[in-house]
């Protein structure tokens, strides 16, 4: 079984954003209840980030408070911690002093909780060497303050060049039935080549895949993705669901959800020296039930599956047009 810092690595991992996320998000109650009830379904990878939220609260919080309840479960799972990235003004941190100001923060509020197990920037910076950052993280695994290096939307040559500096422990690219730049960029034979896990973020589409919207009202007008994302303006949605209504055709024969299909076609993308761990975001108990459950997926579905990746293009960017430069850098 893959391991990251001595520990196992399940299938399906999970992703914390929307546990934190400033334009609503479930109580720290029910956000515990959710971490624990992934727990309890083999889930050992959790994706945080002092990204996830605000200043005052986020992942880290989160995190403080659930092993404040569950001190016995911080050795069950790998905590993956992104920072060094600011949403509001669109900035990465990832100089030396970035690095070393975000982890100090991350570690400031975990108080001991929990190891940091991977810490990775949010995103590179064009304009700063990988090297740099790389070597920053790595001081703090060399006086065992965080457990590895880990990289976030990163391109093939940066994996291979911060591989030659220092083992990273995984590279974080979005991949989904929406989103297979990885497939053709040469992403994921970097990551074969240097012995790398794939963290798989968004293999739901942002949500597209879920299942759940049937048109761009079914989604909250105040909603983030709604105001900002490419792919969620009207005509592009309308576009985009003949995509869901395809892989929900299978899900359907198969008798398991859209998401749960979408998640094990992501999850099979995988090799044994760079297996690919997909990281749904769980908002709640029912989400972690339906998102973290593994489907296995027959030849000929995966067959079909790709059929339909080949032959309906998704509308819009993935990202938004301010955030496009520290795409696959």
């Amino acid at each position: 079984m893959p391991s990251i810092a001595d520990k196992p690595l399940s299938p399906i991992g999970m992703g914390l954003g929307s546990l934190t996320h400033p334009g609503g998000h479930p109580s720290t109650t029910s956000a515990i209840a959710t971490l624990k009830a992934a727990l309890n379904q083999g889930c050992t990878f959790w994706n945080a980030g002092w990204i996830y939220g605000t200043p005052t609260y986020n992942s880290c919080h989160l995190l403080h408070a659930y092993f404040s309840q569950y001190p016995e479960d911080a050795d069950k799972v790998i905590i993956s911690m992104k920072a060094c990235f600011d949403l509001g003004s669109g900035t990465a941190q990832v100089d030396a002093k970035g690095v070393k100001e975000n982890v100090q923060k991350c570690l400031a509020v975990l108080d001991g909780k929990c190891r940091i197990d991977v810490f990775e920037p949010a995103r590179l910076d064009p304009d700063v060497p990988v090297e740099e950052t790389v070597l920053a993280i790595a001081e703090f695994v060399k006086n065992g303050r965080i457990g590895g290096v880990g990289l976030s939307e990163c391109s093939a040559e940066s994996i291979r060049r911060a591989s030659k500096v220092f083992p990273i422990a995984a590279a974080e690219v979005e991949l989904s039935l929406f989103s297979t730049d990885p497939l053709r960029n040469g992403i994921l034979e970097a990551c074969v080549e240097c012995d790398v896990p794939v963290v798989a973020y968004s293999p739901l589409g942002k949500g597209f895949l879920s299942g759940q919207w049937k048109s761009v009202e079914d989604v909250p007008e105040n909603d983030h993705r709604r105001k900002l994302f490419p792919r969620f303006q009207k005509e592009a949605f309308e576009e985009n669901l003949k995509l869901v209504d395809e892989v929900g055709k299978i899900a359907e024969a198969k008798g398991v959800t859209v998401a749960q299909v979408a998640i094990a076609w992501v999850r099979g993308l995988g090799s044994e020296t760079a297996p690919v761990v997909p990281i749904p975001s769980v908002s709640s108990v029912e989400r972690a039930e339906e998102n973290l459950k593994a489907v296995e997926l027959t030849a000929a579905e995966r067959e079909e599956l790709d059929e339909i990746v080949k032959r309906i293009e998704v509308k819009g960017a993935r990202a938004p047009g301010r955030f496009a430069k520290f795409l696959d850098v």
